[in-house]
């Protein structure tokens, strides 16, 4: 019976809600409290198309900004930082964290810029998520607006955390949820998003793993001490592959951003 009920409640829910909404202005703090409510993301085209960034940071100028400026990088050998890994050792499924050493940014940027040519396996990745646009990366903070407007009247705070990800076509994010509001916000690149809303639990295999991390030649190690870590281990992108009962009712949203695009994705998703 619980089975049945779960399946209608899927296809129920994809039944009524469709894409998500693509905007082309920014939403009044009101429409955004709509979508808080209904617990829906959405896209602002250009929604910070005239930040400063958006004119200012090439290669050159954050080269010329940074300079040496020591950065923490992580590294992992498949661009797959914070994931499920299959330990070699006995074979289980661990939560890996990436190897972390702090590089000059300079050398951290070329390295991303001519991985390809160089063909290395080693994938680097800037993730940190302590706020480091007003840490490590504060001599940038200046070309970006302090907060979005709509968001803090709506949600009556300014930011907890204002971070900055720099990576290339072999950084790849795990699935993952937050419990807090995010607004994403694409500077220079692409990134591609695959969004499941939070009724698509059950699809997703969430497991408690123990928590491991990548050496510096990138072995698997578990943690000393030991800490189990809630983690999906089934992948909308590899859908058969440790899948639920449920995993083939998920409809996975696609949403690619581009410069000076704006995504809004609500807890839990």
């Amino acid at each position: 019976m619980a089975k049945e009920a779960i399946e209608e409640m899927l296809v129920t829910y994809h039944e009524l809600n469709g894409d998500i909404e693509e905007l082309h202005e920014d939403p009044s703090p009101l429409d955004l409290m709509r979508f808080v409510a209904k617990n829906r993301p959405f896209v602002v085209r250009g929604g910070c198309s005239t930040w400063p960034a958006m004119q200012k940071w090439n290669v050159d100028y954050l080269k010329k900004v940074m300079k040496d400026t020591p950065v923490k990088v992580a590294m992992t050998p498949h661009g797959n930082a914070d994931s499920a890994v299959m330990n070699a050792v006995d074979g289980s499924i661990c939560f890996a964290k990436p190897f972390e050493k702090y590089e000059a940014f300079t050398d951290f940027l070329d390295y991303l810029r001519s991985q390809d040519l160089r063909e290395e396996s080693l994938v680097k990745y800037s993730q940190t998520q302590n706020d480091n646009l007003r840490g490590e990366y504060m001599l940038l903070y200046k070309d970006l607006e302090p907060d979005i407007q709509f968001a803090s009247i709506a949600l009556q705070r300014k930011p907890d955390a204002i971070n900055l990800w720099i990576g290339n076509s072999h950084s790849t994010t795990a699935l993952y949820r937050d419990n807090y509001e995010n607004i994403y916000c694409q500077i220079l690149g692409s990134k591609d998003f695959v969004l499941l809303p939070p009724v698509e639990t059950a699809c997703v295999n969430e497991q408690f793993l123990s928590s491991a991390t990548y050496s510096d030649t990138m072995e698997v190690t578990l943690d000393e001490p030991q800490v189990q870590v809630p983690c999906a281990i089934w992948d909308p992108d590899e859908p058969r592959k440790r899948s639920t009962e449920f995993s083939h009712l998920s409809r996975p949203i696609h949403v690619p951003i581009g410069p000076g695009d704006m995504l809004y994705l609500p807890a839990c998703w």
